[in-house]
C-alpha cells in the first residue's frame, strides 16, 4: 500500500471536519440562550445555555470529534464518510431529557468544531489541547452569579471524555465540586488506527501512520492516549461503549475504566452492534441509565424536576 494512503489516514485522524448545526433546542421545546466564553488559552467557544428554573443542578456537555453540540449529520453528504455509521447523531433529545429531569444544561462546541474558534493550527489532539476547553467551561460557570454555586455533573462524549480526563489531571482543583461524570466511548487513537489499518489490509503499517500523526501534531499515538490521565479521575463515573465497535477494541475501554481509581463507577456495554454511532445515540433514545446516574449523585432539584420514567416518548 502506498504511503500516501497511510498519510491520508494520519491527516484524517488529526484534522477536524467542521459540520453544520442542524437543530437547536427550541425545536424541542427548550428555551435557550446563545453564549460564548473563552477556553483557558483564550480560544472563543460557542455554547447553548438551557436553563431549568428552580434547579440548582447543572450538566456541562461536550461532544466527539468531528461532531458539535448538536451532533453530526452523517446521514448527509459530505459527512457520510465513516463506514457503517451513516445515521444522524442528534443530541437535542439528551438536552430535553436532562431538562425534564430537572437539570440546567450548558453545552459547547470544542475548539476547531461547530462555531468555536480555530486554535493550534486547526489540528485535533484527541483531548490534549481540547482539555483547555473543558477547563474554560468550568471557569465560565464559576464566573456567572447564577451558576457559580450550582452542583455540577459532566456529560463528556468520546474526544470530550478524553479531554475531561486530561483536564482532571492538569487542573484537579476545578473538579472538587463536580459530583458525577457520564463518559461516552473514550478512546485511545492507537486502537482506532489499528482498526482502520485492518480494514485497509495494512495492519503492519501502524508505524507509518504513527509517524505521520507525530509530524502533524508533534504527538505520537501513545502520547495521545487518555489512559494515563484516567488515574486522576476522582468523581463517580459511568462509561458507556459499544462492545463490538468496529472502530476500536473493547480492551481499550476496559483498560480506561479499570484505571479510574474510584469504587463508585460503572461500565455499560451496548451489545449486538458494531456501529460506534449507536453509542452516541443510545442515551437520546434510552435516557434512563444516564438520568439515574446523575440523580444518584446529585441532589434533587426543585422547580422543573420531574419524577418520571423516561422513555423515547420524552423525545421529540
Amino acid at each position: 500500500m502506498a504511503d500516501s494512503m497511510l498519510l491520508d489516514l494520519a491527516r484524517g485522524l488529526t484534522s477536524p471536519v467542521r459540520c453544520p448545526i442542524l437543530h437547536t433546542p427550541d425545536e424541542y421545546g427548550l428555551e435557550y440562550e446563545d453564549v460564548t466564553f473563552p477556553s483557558s488559552d483564550g480560544t472563543p467557544l460557542e455554547a447553548w445555555w438551557i436553563p431549568c428554573p428552580g434547579s440548582n443542578n447543572l450538566i456541562i456537555a461536550n461532544h466527539p470529534m468531528p461532531m458539535n453540540r448538536y451532533g453530526f449529520p452523517s446521514h448527509l453528504d459530505p459527512w457520510r464518510f465513516v463506514p457503517g455509521n451513516d445515521v444522524e447523531v442528534n443530541f437535542m433529545r439528551d438536552y430535553k431529557n436532562l431538562h425534564q429531569a430537572g437539570y440546567n444544561v450548558l453545552t459547547y462546541d470544542l475548539r476547531n468544531h461547530g462555531h468555536s474558534g480555530v486554535a493550534n493550527g486547526d489540528i485535533f489532539t484527541w483531548g490534549l489541547f481540547e482539555s483547555r476547553d473543558v477547563v474554560g467551561s468550568l471557569q465560565y460557570v464559576k464566573s456567572r452569579p447564577d451558576t457559580r454555586d450550582m452542583v455540577i455533573g459532566l456529560l463528556s462524549r468520546c474526544m470530550g471524555a478524553n479531554a475531561t480526563f486530561v483536564a482532571m489531571a492538569k487542573h484537579p482543583e476545578l473538579f472538587k465540586g463536580v459530583r458525577s461524570l457520564v463518559a461516552l466511548q473514550p478512546i485511545s487513537p492507537r486502537f482506532m488506527v489499528e482498526r482502520n489499518l485492518e480494514m485497509m489490509g495494512a495492519a503492519d503499517k501502524i508505524d507509518v501512520v504513527d509517524r505521520g500523526i507525530q509530524l502533524r501534531t508533534s504527538f505520537t499515538l501513545d502520547q495521545l492516549s487518555p489512559l494515563k490521565y484516567t488515574k486522576h479521575c476522582h468523581v463517580p463515573t459511568f462509561i458507556l461503549q459499544v462492545r463490538d465497535d468496529a472502530l476500536t477494541k473493547a480492551v481499550d475501554v476496559q483498560a480506561i475504566f479499570d484505571n479510574i481509581p474510584v469504587a463508585d463507577k460503572e461500565l455499560f456495554w451496548i451489545e449486538n452492534s458494531t456501529r460506534r454511532w449507536d453509542g452516541y445515540n443510545f442515551f437520546p433514545e434510552n435516557p434512563d441509565k444516564m438520568i439515574d446516574w446523575f440523580n444518584r449523585h446529585m441532589p434533587k432539584s426543585k422547580g422543573c424536576y420531574l419524577q418520571a420514567k423516561f422513555s423515547t416518548a420524552a423525545s421529540k
